[in-house]
């Protein structure tokens, strides 16, 4: 059996949304001493213990409460009377620290698995983020590196992946053409509202695009609310120098999003 330790670093290797919790101090009859932890993920608890009974369910709801986003902090501690705040017949008081790891992560979402995307994946895996890539070519898809930072999605269907995205994803789309961004970018404008949004080509393409949101009926700033072209103005039209002027612009949205 692995130790706390080992299972923890296997969790963080394969980038696993967790949090731990440790016994940091006691006082009378309480069911686990000083020093006790225990692992949990999105699917409850995942390895060691805390006390079991009611104290661990109680550690196990707190901890997916910030797995789950309602809690903010990425640090907190907790002190319960066992009796009073638990419901044990044990009158003793526990204080308990949690800490998450692997869970506001950077996410950024690409439609199209083609030579540039190939090209920004390569990079990003370098990042502390996680990606989505939705394409409905399979031997596209499977050029894309092995990470666990990865997620390939195939479909025919992009559209349908829109709803299913993150709040703060930043949203790339630069699948096969301009038919088939058009209609991610119109669901996207009608549904969503990404913190980035960015659709690779030139000014022609986004004059074109622009028509389209204006004959899809959305409002007048819908035109104005992506980037295209994508990227900062640096570099040549080779895949890999195109990641890199599109991650910069990513870097610089997210930084100022962030008030870095």
């Amino acid at each position: 059996m692995p130790t706390f330790f080992e299972a923890l670093a296997d969790l963080m290797a394969a980038e696993t949304p967790l949090v731990t919790v440790t016994v940091v101090d006691t006082a009378g009859s309480v069911p686990q001493d000083r020093g006790a932890k225990m692992i949990v993920t999105r699917e409850g608890l995942k390895f060691g213990t805390v006390g079991g009974g009611k104290v661990e369910t109680k550690a196990i709801a707190e901890a997916q409460k910030m797995l789950n986003g309602e809690v903010t902090e990425s640090t907190r501690f907790a002190q319960w009377n066992l009796a009073k705040d638990v419901g044990m017949t044990c009158g003793g008081i526990v204080k308990l620290f949690f800490e998450s790891h692997n869970i506001r992560r950077w996410h950024i979402a690409i439609f199209g698995a083609g030579h540039v995307a190939n090209a920004l994946i390569n990079m990003l895996v370098h990042f502390d983020c996680a990606i989505t890539c939705i394409d409905p070519r399979e031997e596209w898809l499977s050029k894309l590196p092995q990470s666990p930072k990865l997620t390939a999605i195939q479909t025919s269907d992009m559209p349908s992946i829109v709803k299913t995205l993150p709040d703060d994803a930043f949203v790339i789309l630069m699948s096969m053409g301009h038919t088939t961004d058009k209609p991610v970018l119109i669901e996207i404008l009608r549904s969503r509202k990404f913190p980035y949004l960015g659709v690779i080509g030139s000014d022609a393409k986004a004059n074109i695009l622009r028509r389209d949101i204006a004959e899809a009926g959305l409002p007048e700033e819908a035109q104005r609310a992506f980037h295209c072209p994508i990227g900062v103005d640096i570099g040549t039209n080779h895949p890999y120098e195109i990641a890199v002027s599109v991650i910069a612009q990513l870097i610089q949205t997210r930084d100022a999003l962030r008030g870095a």
